[in-house]
């Protein structure tokens, strides 16, 4: 009997993001996250000696709307958290998960070599990676 397939995080990383300016309002850039069906905002870096910036859908709910201000008026660099807890395209979606436990996170991007592949969240490792795991062991 074979040793089960180690699911990776390239496995399950999807691509329900959007890239977006430090300095794009809130209302523009949620308009075009919504326009692309995605479900957060990786804010670019400025330089190679930058780092990436993330925005989530809870992040604007809690500071944007729950403390009534205007989206229109605020830049994603007052909401962003900077820099991103990453993990890499290899990673065994069972580190992940311990990462984003320790942290307090739900998503994260994957990043290689400096670039943005995609982002993985705990809704991708439970709905596919259980999934494959299930397959593996079958």
């Amino acid at each position: 009997m074979s040793e089960p397939k180690t699911v990776r995080v390239r496995d399950v990383m999807n691509d329900r993001y959007i890239r977006a300016s430090d300095l794009e309002t809130v209302q523009d850039t949620f308009l075009r996250l919504r326009a692309a069906n995605a479900r957060c905002i990786i804010v670019n870096r400025h330089d190679e000696h930058d780092e990436y910036g993330i925005v989530v859908l809870s992040d604007i709910t809690r500071k944007v709307i729950a403390r009534d201000r205007s989206a229109e008026r605020i830049n994603v660099y007052e909401i962003m958290s900077k820099p991103v807890v990453s993990v890499g395209p290899n990673m065994n979606i069972r580190h992940t998960v311990r990462l984003f436990e320790r942290f307090g996170i739900a998503v994260a991007p994957v990043i290689e070599d400096g670039e943005v592949l995609g982002i993985v969240s705990n809704t991708d490792i439970v709905l596919q990676g259980l999934y494959l795991e299930t397959l593996n062991r079958s």
